[in-house]
């Protein structure tokens, strides 16, 4: 009996209706297989996974492999985003025991959950130089009987020497500049000074990597850290990675020049490429980069958001393709959503198509530069192939004329891409991934201008919804997922960790302290539950759930950043938020725990590298007093806005509510802030410069500590 039609996962409903009896991670399914003593099919995915389809339809929907599944193993499905405790365990397995990982990841397990054989993706059939999902479970049934004792042994002894690599030693000392220089020198050694990034193909962007470098070059003024940064933006904005009709980016691209697609989009992606974009925005004045964060912003706003006010996961890769005659059954493809056929869109621009075909590189019989499952034949990935300046001189056309066409044409197939079958929308909205959205929107109305975009609306509704629907404030526990008015799941460190990094982005845009003191409240639960107070950093998860053999502290900042590396700096931005230095010792033994990382593999934690950086630079805390809809105020936020300060901590004060600030951040109590216009103070680490009314005076000053840093 598959048993997954009561989940709330979208990647479990996807396959309730397979032929395999599925159970869910459950002490049901443990208990099944220690009183028939099976071993467990452990496959874990998620529901935009393109070859989590792939696997699902050769194998989890054919019935004879089901047939051995049902007869000789009691099968788990597991959604890593909902799970990733459980995905962690088996991913060190199978990347230790194989050299790589990804998903769908297939884990063969013992009763007792101990892991003995594992990999990704199988094919039904041996090819590709993998073996065959049939073959594989025949002969792990056999092995299994015929060697049952060694099989158990093996396993015992492969989760010892996992734990014994988590037991790792801490460093004497906090790193120092050194690590930041070598963090930098490991960058540019593969740095990609063609087509931007870092390493050949498949090619991910990893914003954190980005960020790190754009915060050594505030420091030290690194002409080559600025450069890699820039050049690695403007790539991925120009390359077919970005979505150019709907905005927003695809996950990695299968090339190495950012052409090809791997076409899902994610909502933990769109919010930390959206701040990096901002900070570059920020550094350089340049609109350019201004206009692809803003893009993704409202990419997310107007196709990732749900009714209550939280944001969906992502969208699939795949879909069905225009003019299928079944839209809900019919054969998806990889990317049909989003590529075109030359005919279609002379069918759509008629006389603008020329243009639009030159900038975008279509070809009559299509572009894509490499097609690994043959599904691009005849169709166009969009990229930008020619500048405005090379359209024009092309077309004989002015430079307006060519900007005013590509405008209308772009929403003209946005339009005509509307009425094509979507892909598939996981509607789950976790709370991690939302507070890193909610740490765009607010930053963005800090850096662009908010009174057209309405992002602090945005920011604000989000941290509501959070507030309302995942937060147990009784019990002072966090939930991890909500869908369709169900919530569950005990969050983990990442989503304590995420969420206050945006209510800390919040706090600032806003000044309204009662999002800080729920940082603080969330902070304090996080500690609570996951800080390893021997040794620094914090836990993934909270160590009490037996079925978890491992218990790990995040030490790599891929996709998402690590838990411990956020975590660092929300500590130093609370602290110098409020003066308070309770948690010095606290950073400090993180940054010690992190040590061997910082000091030798800085580009495998490229955020804590960033918090590293900002420990050495020290904060520029600016405090704004005065109406925030009055102009004298808004003169003094212009004039912040054109200077890029990565380590700034801003605090707003209306006047009549200096009061309830001050409480939590007695440092300002010497501070002239309830007075009959505006007033700014800017200092480093809370020695301060004389007021200032004046904007230009303001400008002044920020300059000068700017140079100073």
């Amino acid at each position: 009996m598959n048993r997954l039609s009561t989940e709330h996962s979208p990647y479990l409903l996807q396959h309730k209706d397979n032929p395999v009896n599925w159970f869910p991670w459950s002490p049901e399914a443990f208990e099944v297989a220690r009183k028939t003593n099976k071993p467990i099919f452990l496959s874990i995915g998620y529901s935009t996974c393109h070859w989590c389809h792939v696997m699902e339809s050769e194998s989890f929907e054919n019935k004879e492999v089901a047939e051995v599944l049902n007869k000789n193993f009691v099968s788990i499905k597991v959604d890593r985003e909902e799970r990733p405790d459980v995905d962690r365990v088996y991913m060190a397995f199978v990347q230790a025991t194989t050299g790589s990982g990804g998903w769908p990841m297939s884990v063969w397990l013992t009763p007792h959950l101990e892991p003995f054989y594992g990999g990704t993706y199988f094919p039904p059939q041996s090819q590709w130089g993998r073996p065959g999902f049939l073959d594989i479970l025949k002969e792990i049934t056999r092995t299994w009987e015929e060697e049952h004792e060694k099989v158990l042994q093996s396993a015992s002894a492969i989760i010892s020497r996992l734990q014994a690599r988590i037991d790792n030693e801490i460093e004497t000392n906090v790193p120092g500049l050194e690590s930041l220089v070598a963090g930098v020198a490991q960058f540019s050694d593969a740095f990609d000074k063609q087509r931007g990034g870092f390493g050949g193909s498949p090619k991910f962007p990893r914003p954190s990597e980005l960020l790190f470098l754009l915060s050594e070059y505030a420091r030290t003024n690194n002409e080559t850290a600025r450069e890699m940064v820039l050049t690695t933006l403007r790539a991925l904005a120009l390359g077919g990675i970005r979505d150019h009709l709907g905005g927003g980016f695809h996950r990695y691209t299968v090339d190495g020049s950012w052409r090809v697609p791997h076409f899902e989009k994610m909502l933990y992606d769109q919010a930390q490429l959206a701040l990096a974009y901002l900070e570059a925005a920020q550094l350089t004045g340049d609109s350019f980069y201004a206009e692809v964060a803003i893009e993704i912003l409202d990419y997310v706003k107007r196709d990732l958001a749900d009714a209550s006010g939280g944001f969906y996961s992502a969208e699939d890769a795949d879909s069905v393709p225009s003019g299928s005659n079944d839209v809900k059954g019919g054969v998806k493809k990889e990317g049909a959503f989003y590529t075109w056929g030359s005919k279609e869109i002379d069918a759509v621009l008629g006389n603008d198509a020329e243009i639009f075909k030159l900038r975008y590189g279509v070809l009559q019989d299509g572009n894509a530069p490499s097609d690994p499952q043959g599904e691009f034949k005849g169709q166009n990935l969009l990229y930008v192939s020619q500048s405005i300046t090379e359209i024009a001189s092309i077309t004989n056309r002015p430079i307006t004329q060519v900007e005013r066409s590509l405008e209308s044409s772009r929403a003209a197939l946005l339009v005509a891409r509307s009425s094509r079958p979507r892909p598939h929308l996981d509607d789950k909205v976790l709370t991690a991934w939302n507070g890193l959205m909610m740490a765009a929107y607010a930053r963005a109305s800090r850096i662009l201008n908010d009174s057209t975009n309405g992002y602090l609306e945005v920011a604000t509704g989000l941290a509501g919804f959070i507030r309302d629907q995942c937060w147990d404030s009784e019990r002072g526990v966090l939930l991890r997922r909500y869908r369709k008015n169900n919530v569950g799941i005990e969050g983990y460190a990442e989503d304590y960790a995420y969420l206050i990094f945006g209510l800390l982005e919040l706090f600032q845009a806003t000044g309204d302290p009662e999002w800080l003191i729920w940082a603080f409240r969330l902070q304090s639960e996080q500690d609570n539950r996951f800080l390893d107070k021997e040794k620094g950093g914090w836990f993934s998860t909270t160590g009490k759930d037996p079925a978890l053999l491992l218990r790990f502290k995040e030490d790599y900042d891929g996709a998402e950043p690590a838990a411990s590396s956020v975590s660092v700096l929300n500590l130093m931005t609370m602290a110098y938020l409020t003066g308070d230095s309770s948690k010095a010792e606290q950073i400090d033994q993180a940054f010690r725990c992190f040590g061997r990382q910082l000091n030798e593999l800085g580009r495998s934690v490229p955020m804590m590298l960033r918090a590293l950086s900002t420990y050495h630079a020290g904060a520029l805390q600016v405090v704004i007093s005065g109406f925030s809809d009055a102009d004298d105020t808004r003169r003094f936020h212009t004039v912040l806005k054109s200077h890029y300060l990565p380590n700034l901590i801003l605090v707003q004060v209306e006047p009549g509510k200096g009061s309830k600030v001050s409480r939590l951040m007695p440092w300002i109590n010497a501070m002239t802030v309830d007075v009959g216009h505006a007033v700014a103070y800017v200092c480093r680490d809370f020695v301060c410069q004389r007021p200032v009314t004046d904007p230009e005076e303001f400008d002044r000053q920020l300059a000068t500590l700017k140079g100073a840093s």
